[in-house]
């Protein structure tokens, strides 16, 4: 079992950056493909980006394929979300998920269905 503790949230203007990270407590942080989702008031949760377990492969959304950027440091049980040029339509809780890996790819772990464990999300607000 994992535990997962996101941070980092919080509120910035468009176009600004923020950075997000995601403490995972438990056994075996390097057997688990990390991801990020998002979900804004009124609106299903949504995929943003995923990580295999090595960290040699990601996996994006289209919606943020050039500004986000996810990263893992397995020996520091962290996983990261660098947020760039923030949108006004980017505003939601984010939530960093942990998926039982069979294999290296990222897009294996890019719907809410394949994830195991969740955190109890961390606060983006952007202002226009």
């Amino acid at each position: 079992q994992v535990k997962l503790a996101e941070s980092g949230g919080g509120l910035v203007q468009a176009g600004d950056s923020l950075s997000l990270s995601c403490a995972a407590t438990g056994r075996s942080f390097s057997s688990y493909a990390m991801a990020w989702f998002r979900q804004a008031p009124g609106k299903e949760r949504e995929f943003v980006a995923s990580i295999s377990v090595s960290g040699a492969d990601t996996f994006y959304a289209d919606f943020v394929k050039g500004r986000f950027t996810i990263s893992r440091d397995n020996n520091k049980n962290t996983v990261f979300l660098q947020m760039n040029g923030l949108k006004p339509d980017d505003p939601a809780v984010y939530y960093c998920a942990a998926a039982v890996a069979y294999n290296d790819y990222a897009q294996t772990s890019s719907t809410y269905s394949a994830m195991d464990y969740w955190g109890a999300g961390t606060l983006v607000t952007v202002s226009s």
